[in-house]
């Protein structure tokens, strides 16, 4: 989801010990194997080969383009209607009128639902600013 948006971002791969470490190894063992070959042989044995050695490919998520499913919707609802995310917002008439039609506000560059990510956005908000 981050790279649809032009970011490198594999959270996993964060930590500053392991970005330290992998900045201490040679090139080509990183790039060996068609790539990340490193990474690849210290994972085999941990994760099956199927997953290591697949084509690359994308992570899919139906609920960013539609909130069909009743708990989804529910749920993005609450947290984007929350008075919360009231305050937060500088325009709460938007917020009124993505949670009056939501399926009419998907102006994002991959048809994704706008009520859907200020929902997921004041949800982090509430669990990490209170």
């Amino acid at each position: 989801m981050t790279m649809a948006h032009g970011l490198e971002a594999r959270t996993p791969f964060l930590d500053h010990e392991l970005v330290e470490l992998a900045a201490r190894i040679p090139p080509e063992l990183k790039l060996a194997d068609g790539g990340k070959g490193i990474l690849k042989a210290a994972s085999r044995g941990v994760v099956p080969d199927a997953v290591i050695d697949r084509e690359k490919g994308y992570f899919p998520v139906p609920a960013l383009s539609h909130l069909e499913e009743p708990g989804a919707r529910d749920g993005a609802r609450g947290a984007a209607g929350a008075r919360g995310a009231r305050a937060r917002t500088v325009r709460p008439e938007m917020i009124e009128a993505m949670l009056a039609d939501p399926d009419a506000h998907r102006g994002t560059n991959l048809d994704g639902s706008a009520l859907w990510q200020l929902g997921l956005l004041e949800l982090w908000l509430q669990r990490h600013m209170g």
